[in-house]
This record gives structure tokens, C-alpha cells and sequence, in this order.
């Protein structure tokens, strides 16, 4: 079954940087688009980055743009978001997702449990 596992997330000061993973399983990873989302407290869910099968193409959200790098790593299926000059409006419990790309949105059918990134001082 499709398993997605999200670790590294964790208490940050604003301006540093914290590096987030998820490891997929149970299905062909390199086949699939995948994407961050975050969900920050109180709020709705919001898109952050989303990354193409050969990673040759990445997107990112206005608020992350030039902050954050989306990455993948096919043969060790793993997703990561390198996130640096963080600031407190990061603070949100981040989503790894697989991700169908269909006339140009991007949909999610599995999510992960979700990892915690809180950017406090």
C-alpha cells in the first residue's frame, strides 16, 4: 500500500533553516509528481512547492519562492524541502503528497501524517 512518511521537521528560530523528508513506499515514486502542503494552525491547507517525476521542473508558492528548494532523490524515494531564512508565518504542520498533474492543477490522492515545523525564538 502507498506509504508516505514525513521526519525532520522541529523547533527553528526566525532566519534559520530546517530540512524536511518523506520517504514513499508502495508505489513507483519516479512515476509521480509530488508536492509539500501546509497546514498552519487554525488555517486551511496550503500549497508550497510541488516537484515534476525527472525533477526537471519545480514550482513553488509566492510566500516560499527563493526560501525554499523542493528536491527528489528517485533511487532512494525520497522527497525533501530545504527550507532557509524561515520566518514564524512558516509555523505549520507540512504534508508530503502524491500528486496527479491534469490540465494544469495540481490534485493530491495520498498525504502523509504530516511533520511539525514551528519557527519561534
Amino acid at each position: 500500500q502507498v506509504q508516505l512518511v514525513e521526519s525532520g521537521g522541529g523547533l527553528v528560530q526566525p532566519g534559520g533553516s530546517l530540512r524536511v523528508s518523506c520517504a514513499a513506499s508502495g508505489f513507483t515514486f519516479n512515476s509521480y509528481y509530488m508536492s509539500w502542503v501546509r497546514q498552519a494552525p487554525g488555517k486551511g491547507l496550503e500549497w508550497v512547492s510541488s516537484i515534476t517525476t525527472g525533477a526537471g521542473s519545480t514550482y513553488y508558492a509566492d510566500s516560499v519562492k527563493g526560501r525554499f528548494t523542493i528536491s527528489r532523490d528517485n533511487a532512494k524515494n525520497t522527497l525533501s524541502l530545504q527550507m532557509n531564512s524561515l520566518k514564524p508565518e512558516d509555523t505549520a504542520l507540512y504534508y508530503c503528497a502524491r500528486t496527479l498533474y491534469d490540465t494544469n492543477s495540481f490534485k493530491y490522492d495520498y498525504w502523509g501524517q504530516g511533520t511539525q515545523v514551528t519557527v519561534s525564538s
